[in-house]
């Protein structure tokens, strides 16, 4: 099973939450024996959605490529203003390259949501990218991970990731892996 991991967070730095929280899941995805792709939309540097660009850059192809070809996914993203980053609504708004497939947009594709927040507004996120995954025609495991940055590392220096909230990625490790069932979809 291919899982893609889209990390929305905008700051490229390696030891941002975001890229602490991409490997952490990486790494769990890869010990269950799946093939893990990720999008990250620091590195991606996808331009403005254009709708009717006739021939979307080689990196929009290929970030849509990976959408496409990944049936179980994990976006994560920081909290923004109220919703998930404008970075990571741009990169979807691209999927919109595939409406005229036979399986248009993420139909069929299921879907783990993790949004982090300083406060414990970190479920705004999640709706966001909720109400985008399903216009998408995607499947959201009724699992999410709303997180607070405060309390999701054990050290001050931000390195080791608290007990609690491995526990939460793991479980939805756990429920990604086995919606095939849930969900009643093939892979």
């Amino acid at each position: 099973m291919n899982v893609l991991l889209f990390n929305g967070c905008s700051d490229n730095r390696p030891d941002t939450t975001g890229r602490r929280l991409s490997a952490y899941l990486h790494q769990q995805l890869l010990d269950k024996g799946y093939t893990v792709s990720q999008v990250n939309v620091s590195d991606a540097h996808i331009p403005f959605f254009e709708l009717r660009q006739p021939n979307p850059p080689a990196g929009v192809e290929a970030m849509v490529d990976a959408f496409s070809r990944c049936d179980r996914q994990i976006w994560l993203t920081p909290l923004y203003h109220g919703g998930m980053t404008g970075a990571m609504k741009n990169c979807l708004d691209w999927l919109e390259l595939t409406s005229r497939r036979e399986k248009p947009y993420l139909t069929d594709k299921v879907i783990g949501l993790v949004c982090w927040a300083d406060g414990g507004q970190a479920m705004q996120g999640i709706n966001a990218m909720d109400a985008v995954a399903k216009a998408l025609r995607a499947w959201v495991i009724p699992y999410t991970v709303p997180l607070v940055k405060g309390q999701l590392y054990t050290d001050a220096h931000r390195k080791e990731l608290a007990v609690e909230h491995t526990r939460k990625l793991d479980r939805l490790v756990n429920l990604l892996s086995n919606a095939a069932q849930a969900f009643a979809i093939t892979p």
